[in-house]
C-alpha cells in the first residue's frame, strides 16, 4: 500500500508561471552540480589518466563520459526529490508538488517517464511544457505521459 500525501482537498493544479519559476530555481542547482561534476571529470582525466591540458575534451569517450554523467546526475536530483517528497527544492519555494493521480508519491517508472518526456519537451520550443496553457486539468506532456499532477499547495497556517 502506497502513502498518500496529506491536504488533497486543499490542492489546485499547478499553472505554468508557478511551474517555470520552479525550473528557475532548479536550474540554478542543477547548474552547481553539473560544474562539480564537471571539474571531477576534468580532474579525473588530467591526474588519473595523466593527459596534457590541450588533451582535455578532445576525445570522444571523454565528450560522451561526461555528457552521460551529467544525464545521470539530473535524473538522479529529480528522481530523488520527486520520490522522497515530490518536491525539488525549486517547487518547495513555490509550494509546488509532484504525486500520482489519487495524490500518492510517484514510482520509480514514473520519474524515469516523466525526466525523459520532461526533457524531450524543451525540443519543440518547450512546447510540452507551454501545454498547460492548453490541457483543460493543466498538464503538461510529462503529466500525461507519467499518469503524475503537478498541484500548487496551501499556505501554512500561520500559528
Amino acid at each position: 500500500m502506497t502513502r498518500r500525501f496529506p491536504h488533497l482537498d486543499d490542492v489546485w493544479p499547478a499553472g505554468l508561471g508557478r511551474r517555470l519559476g520552479a525550473m528557475f530555481y532548479d536550474s540554478f542547482l542543477l547548474l552547481a552540480i553539473w560544474i562539480a561534476i564537471t571539474t571531477l571529470h576534468v580532474l579525473v582525466v588530467r591526474k588519473l589518466l595523466g593527459l596534457a591540458p590541450e588533451e582535455v575534451g578532445a576525445g570522444v569517450w571523454q565528450v560522451l563520459s561526461l555528457r552521460l554523467l551529467l544525464v545521470v546526475a539530473a535524473f538522479a536530483f529529480f528522481a530523488f526529490f520527486w520520490r522522497r517528497g515530490g518536491m525539488t527544492l525549486g517547487m518547495q519555494a513555490w509550494r509546488l508538488r509532484v504525486q500520482t493521480l489519487d495524490g500518492g508519491p510517484i514510482s520509480l517508472r514514473q520519474t524515469m517517464l516523466r525526466f525523459a518526456v520532461g526533457a524531450f519537451s524543451f525540443v519543440p520550443l518547450g512546447l510540452g511544457h507551454w501545454w498547460v496553457l492548453f490541457d483543460s486539468e493543466r498538464r503538461s506532456w510529462a503529466d500525461l505521459a507519467s499518469g503524475t499532477q503537478v498541484v500548487v499547495l496551501p499556505k501554512a497556517a500561520k500559528r
